[in-house]
């Protein structure tokens, strides 16, 4: 089982920053990537970014230039540098890691959701 910890949403003017933090702990063996998600009222839940464990990231389209995504491997935590917020990016954030986990013999890989953490953008 693994938790999710995520801190950092709030509200910010339009043109500010904000950072997001997620903490993984549990009994898992690795992790293979961690990422953030968004949902707006009426939409459907999106990716923002997401980093594997051995460097790679990807963003949307929508946030490219904006936004960084880091992994610190020794805290098992994810970050996400929001700058340059706009009014669109207001949304419920949610933090998702993939791991390893050994059940008896065998290994799993599973993702895992956090409980989700408000950025609002005012214009």
């Amino acid at each position: 089982q693994v938790h999710l910890v995520e801190s950092g949403g709030g509200l910010v003017q339009a043109g500010g920053s904000l950072r997001l933090s997620c903490a993984a702990s549990g009994t898992f063996v690795s992790i293979n990537a961690m990422g953030w998600y968004r949902q707006a009222p009426g939409n459907q839940r999106e990716l923002v970014a997401s980093a594997t464990s051995s460097g790679f990231t990807d963003y949307a389209h929508s946030v490219r230039g904006r936004f960084t995504i880091s992994i610190d491997n020794a805290k098992n935590a994810v970050l996400l540098q929001m700058n340059g917020l706009k009014p669109e990016d207001t949304a419920v954030y949610y933090c998702n890691v993939d791991v390893e986990e050994r059940i008896g013999e065998f290994f799993t890989e599973n993702d895992y959701w956090g409980q989700g953490t408000q950025v609002t953008v005012s214009s």
